[in-house]
């Protein structure tokens, strides 16, 4: 609990909304793409709501990018923490990880409740799918920004590579299209990407079988336990080499 509240205020300080930001700016920007693709798009693509579309694939592109871009060079950032013994490099990982993930789910929870209770979304949800998709992107993430934190730790440079990926991701990560929309060869394709399943899923609890979705569950477990275990591994070694200031 002292870490987050150590990472709440380094990164949001102590005046002006302070930790309030955690939840507000994600939520502000999916308020804003969600109004831009209304009025650029229309009201519906392929049958769907635009707004249900894009606050289904936006929220878990933001989940994504907040958890997996967090780490960055983390452990440079927090040097002084580590003079106090009981804390270790796998606590600030931990402590940043939940921080960026209580934050975003907490702005999925208010835009999806407001939305509702306005009435501009339905509340057709199968709860199992909707969560299960929401935590399956988190372990993605986790996993990913764990590999991150040390690559970035052990080589600077990597840190520029982060951005441009982000961005070559998400046309093929199934934040602005469905599975079942492409040709089939293509469908097998983006297939390969555990991302493109966490959406599917997401989106199946969220339309609740109104839909046609593709994922499947021990892909994308799969995905998360390799990922982790490597992060985890990686983060060991940069513990072994890196030496506080």
């Amino acid at each position: 609990m002292a870490l987050l509240v150590r990472d709440i205020m380094m990164k949001y300080g102590r005046e002006h909304l302070g930790f309030v930001w955690l939840i507000l700016e994600p939520m502000l920007l999916t308020i804003g793409v969600l109004i831009l693709w209304s009025v650029l798009k229309g009201g519906y693509e392929h049958g769907l709501r635009i707004v249900e579309l894009v606050l289904t694939g936006y929220m878990l592109l933001t989940l994504w990018r907040h958890v997996t871009t967090s780490p960055v060079l983390l452990l440079r950032r927090s040097t002084a923490i580590f003079y106090h013994q009981k804390v270790s490099h796998f606590d600030v990982f931990f402590s940043r990880i939940v921080l960026e993930f209580g934050g975003t789910t907490a702005a999925l929870v208010i835009v999806t409740l407001t939305l509702f209770l306005m009435g501009i979304i339905d509340p057709t949800i199968d709860w199992a799918l909707f969560i299960g998709g929401w935590l399956a992107m988190a372990g993605l993430a986790s996993g990913a920004g764990a590999i991150i934190l040390a690559a970035t730790e052990l080589n600077e440079t990597m840190e520029r590579f982060i951005q441009p990926i982000q961005y070559l991701l998400v046309p093929i990560s199934g934040v602005f299209f469905l599975v079942e929309w492409l040709p089939s060869d293509a469908q097998r394709l983006v297939l390969l990407n555990p991302l493109v399943h966490c959406y599917e899923m997401f989106r199946a609890g969220f339309f609740n079988n109104n839909i046609e979705t593709h994922f499947s569950v021990p892909y994308v477990l799969a995905w998360i336990f390799i990922l982790n275990f490597l992060g985890m591994m990686f983060i060991e070694k940069v513990r072994n080499n890196f030496q506080p200031i």
